[in-house]
């Protein structure tokens, strides 16, 4: 076996035109072609794409030509690009396709997934396998299994083996907490030695099977929760033993985040709008993008509408953009003001709740079905707003009868 060396990345999602910001799109080239100038200084034997090349199946023209002149400047250079598609630019149906068809019949690209065996080989060297991505984990489960029996993996003892796929394995300790686990483990073939995955957006490596996990991250930071993370791609050597060294190699151009959180608790909502203001002057730097995320709870008689968030946003003159997230929990109101407000003209409200909901109901059922589901509403409110949980009970059972 020859020892050989091969550049690892994932998740660059070309086009994300971030915040409707057409500098947000340079943003996501620009990391792109970063990629490209270090990996022709670095001479691997090939490059693998894990999925998410582009954030949508069907890119901008402009965004298409970049990719396109990046890619020829790899092929001059005689280095490979191999790919399999991800949860953004898979095909979403067999009309509309996807770009990484006609780039791979213009050679620009090899799509493991689209060739026979799903398979790309170099003589003496690796065996790389591609599987599609299904996007959910129901699909994954019904159709990984049969594009692997169309497409059988072969993996080579004679060489070193790499599988390819853009999905969140379902391990301890790999999946992110808010990410569903695409891929149960046991779905995923054995027999490789490097299993080079795409989806997760922070870099990681674990053992899996018989060989290595490795996720190589986002290039960009596609969602402002994951701005603290390294953004890059492995630069992989494989001795002639088929031992597999990865290196992380971080990029300098991806845009500075800055997220500002703070935790405000019944202040008024014109106070918490200063200091939201003052927070994002003090964070204010060339070309950033500011975060404030605007947590707690305001006071009762407070709004979320009423905290200024044009003037937050604004509030910045450095930064490219300033970006807030209102996470602010209104104060709900006291049970004895919600039973007051019940208490009073009840019979008035109770004709008025009964002709609303009836028009709801009658879009569903029968006048006779539907009538008497109002009317069981309507027979809820005043033991619900009481708290008589044996009424509700009894109301419940009436009208399951």
């Amino acid at each position: 076996m020859k020892s050989f060396s091969f550049v690892h990345a994932a998740d660059l999602h070309l086009g994300y035109a971030q915040y409707g910001l057409e500098a947000r799109r340079e943003d996501f080239d620009r990391a792109f072609q970063e990629i490209v100038d270090e990996t022709i200084e670095l001479k691997p034997d090939f490059m693998i794409i894990a999925g998410d090349l582009f954030h949508q199946a069907r890119p901008s023209n402009i965004t298409l030509e970049n990719a396109i002149r990046n890619f020829k400047r790899l092929r001059d250079a005689g280095i490979p690009v191999l790919t399999v598609d991800g949860s953004h630019d898979a095909a979403p149906n067999a009309i509309t396709g996807t770009i990484l068809y006609p780039l791979d019949s213009a050679g620009l690209i090899y799509h493991l997934p689209r060739h026979d065996g799903a398979c790309w080989r170099k003589l003496d060297c690796c065996y790389i396998y591609g599987v599609p991505n299904f996007r959910t984990r129901r699909k994954t489960e019904e159709e990984l299994p049969a594009f692997m029996e169309q497409n059988p993996p072969a993996p080579d003892t004679a060489v070193s083996n790499i599988c390819v796929f853009h999905m969140a394995v379902d391990l301890p300790g790999v999946k992110p907490p808010y990410m569903e686990a695409e891929a149960p483990p046991e779905l995923l073939p054995d027999g490789f030695d490097y299993y080079a995955a795409g989806h997760i957006h922070e870099t990681g490596t674990c053992r899996f099977k018989t060989g290595l996990l490795a996720y190589s991250g986002s290039t960009e930071t596609v969602s402002y929760d994951e701005a603290e993370h390294k953004k890059g791609f492995f630069h992989v050597k494989v001795n002639a033993k088929g031992e597999f060294q990865p290196e992380f190699i971080e990029l300098r151009s991806p845009r500075k985040f800055k997220v500002i959180e703070q935790e405000f608790q019944s202040m008024p909502s014109a106070k918490l709008t200063d200091m939201a203001v003052q927070l994002v002057k003090n964070a204010d730097e060339e070309g950033v993008v500011i975060i404030p995320v605007l947590k707690g709870v305001l006071p009762a008689e407070a709004s979320r509408a009423e905290v200024d968030v044009t003037r937050i946003r604004s509030a910045a003159e450095k930064a490219l953009l300033v970006h807030p997230i209102v996470m602010l929990k209104e104060s709900a109101v006291p049970d004895e003001i919600v039973r007051s407000i019940f208490e009073s003209e009840f019979k008035d409200l109770k004709t008025k709740s009964f002709e609303y909901f009836l028009q709801i109901f009658s879009d569903r059922y029968s006048r006779e079905e539907a009538e008497k589901i109002a009317r069981a509403a309507i027979a809820l409110i005043e033991p619900l707003t009481r708290k008589q949980d044996e009424q509700v009970r009894q109301a419940i059972e009436e009208l399951l009868r």
